[in-house]
């Protein structure tokens, strides 16, 4: 074990050096090292460690002592695997033991039957087998690549249609998007028309840009048109701003003649549309977007965040036109300089092979056996089949040891209303969703 102390270490082999040459079993030394270094940060959530023989090889043991502790750190919450991924760093290790569950944050869940960590690692090295490293570091001024905003219109094709590559921009993902949609369209002062319950980035964007935001209100459809054009003829508004698809937070679908309702109450008020399409492309087939009925008048942003994983930071924003495309780019240059070009590479990647359709398949697969799982543990929650979040349409309180995401989180200026999103695809596994959603169920009763 001292030549594994002194020699150099291959990535995410370096915590082998704690390894002590003390007493007791060697598997459980090793354990220990394995434990301590998860505590004290060396190793962190997802990170994966070397293969068992690697281990056994580097220590000079028997490949059934190294067995026998990575047995012992899954036994202990430590880690987790499966058969031909490999063994990671688990998840928040021991908290969800501990009751300890987040339904708060809206996020995919892991795609069924697919390794994400297996799929980075391929095209990560494949990008940077074929581009030159120097040019993928460097700055990258501009709406994107080509090669980049192509994709970005094959990923936007089915909701959106056909869109033409230079009306696409390329953003460090949907938020950033947001806030240079604004400056490119509004000046302080400025009145926006949101929904009555909305994304709370677009609320906290708003207030940093020093606009009014006037409230609209809601039905089970989401935004209701003859309330739209009220508020756009009162408050001088010229921008709105609508998640038509399973809207965050209440779930509501609009239909394709809800969509037309909302689009035409905007062009008589000579008002453009700001479509947060984050989770457009989850029903299959896709709902015809806005921007599908009026592309001179929205601004589509697509995130893929929500749809593929939520470290893929990035979104593509069709443009009403070219020249809008542009702006929008120095918007987003002037706010966060760019998306990375590593990332953004990999998400070009990913829709010119094929792989975002898998992982996306993946997601809807395992989000639907979640909805599924939460209508029959919650059935007063609303949402459509296979959506990521549902809504309770009552007062709530979280139960001890879980988070949920409150109404008055959601809530536009002068709405007061009770209720609370649960989000299905945080938890790791369905079983502690389902102790989740049974201890939530028994708060209400």
């Amino acid at each position: 074990m001292g030549d594994a102390r002194e020699a150099a270490l291959p990535p995410g082999a370096t915590w082998l050096r704690r390894v002590d040459a003390g007493e007791g079993p060697i598997y459980r030394r090793l354990f220990e090292a394995l434990r301590g270094a998860v505590a004290d940060g060396e190793l962190s959530a997802g990170e994966q460690l070397p293969p068992q023989r690697t281990v056994a090889a580097l220590l000079g043991v028997d490949f059934t002592t190294v067995t026998r502790a990575y047995a012992l750190a899954r036994e202990q919450g430590l880690v987790e695997g499966a058969a031909g991924r490999g063994t990671f760093v688990r998840r928040r290790a021991g908290e969800e033991e501990a009751g300890l569950i987040d339904l708060s944050m809206n996020l995919p869940p892991q795609p069924e039957g697919l390794s994400l960590a297996a799929l980075l690692r391929e095209t990560t090295a494949a990008v940077l087998a074929r581009t030159d490293p120097a040019t993928l570091m460097a700055y990258h001024a501009g709406p994107g690549s080509l090669a980049q905003r192509a994709a970005g219109a094959a990923w936007l094709a089915p909701g959106v249609g056909a869109v033409d590559p230079e009306r696409i921009v390329v953003c460090a993902g949907a938020q950033a998007a947001l806030s240079a949609i604004l400056a490119v369209e509004t000046v302080p002062g400025d009145a926006v028309v949101v929904e009555a319950l909305t994304y709370p980035g677009l609320l906290a964007a708003l207030a940093a840009r020093g606009l009014r935001a006037i409230a609209c209100p809601m039905d089970g459809e989401g935004i209701v048109p003859e309330a739209l054009a009220e508020r756009l003829a009162t408050s001088g508004a010229r921008l709105v701003v609508v998640t038509p698809t399973w809207q965050n937070p209440t779930t509501a679908t609009m239909s394709p003649a809800r969509r037309a309702a909302v689009v035409e109450a905007c062009a008589r008020a000579g008002a453009r549309i700001v479509e947060d399409d984050a989770y457009g492309r989850l029903p299959y087939p896709a709902p015809a977007a806005p921007a599908s009925l009026a592309p001179e008048r929205v601004w589509h942003v697509a995130t893929l965040a929500k749809a593929l994983t939520p470290g893929l930071r990035i979104a593509y924003v069709a443009a009403p036109d070219a020249a809008s495309a542009e702006r929008l780019a120095a918007a987003g240059h002037a706010l966060c300089q760019m998306p990375a070009p590593l990332m953004a590479a990999v998400a070009t990647a990913w829709i010119r092979d094929g792989t975002a359709q898998a992982i996306l398949a993946g997601v809807r697969a395992e989000a639907t056996a979640r909805r599924v799982l939460a209508a029959e543990l919650l059935p007063s929650a609303q949402g459509p089949a296979g959506c990521l979040h549902v809504w309770l349409d009552r007062p709530a309180t979280a139960p001890e040891g879980l988070s949920l995401a409150p109404a008055s989180l959601f809530a536009a200026p002068e709405i007061l209303t009770d209720g609370a999103r649960l989000s299905l695809g945080a938890p790791g596994k369905r079983s502690v969703l389902a102790s989740a959603l049974r201890r939530v169920a028994a708060s209400l009763t």
